[in-house]
């Protein structure tokens, strides 16, 4: 991984306490609003650490594709990013 793991780890982490916070809410069976507020603030946090890997993935492994990579490897490096676009869109 090419990204800072100093920044994405701890964004993980956090939101892995938030995901089990939501577990234990519904064992409680808490108010839901509360839930999903909850839900909402891990969900911002993954999207952090996602923009963040994504980042270095391109200022690393594109990036050295595109400069110094053969051409099936810069194809390849592109279709990657064409396809994770795709996915973001739905």
């Amino acid at each position: 991984m090419r990204a800072d793991r100093k920044k994405v780890e701890p964004l993980v982490k956090t939101a892995r306490g938030q995901v089990e916070a939501v577990l234990k809410m519904m064992e409680e069976d808490r108010y839901c609003i509360d839930i999903i507020n909850q839900l909402s603030a891990a969900e911002s946090l993954l999207r952090k650490a996602r923009r963040e890997v994504l980042k270095g993935h391109l200022d690393g492994c594109v990036r050295e594709a595109l400069c110094c990579g053969d051409e099936e490897m810069r194809e390849k490096k592109l279709d990657e990013i064409i396809a994770l676009l795709d996915r973001a869109e739905k």
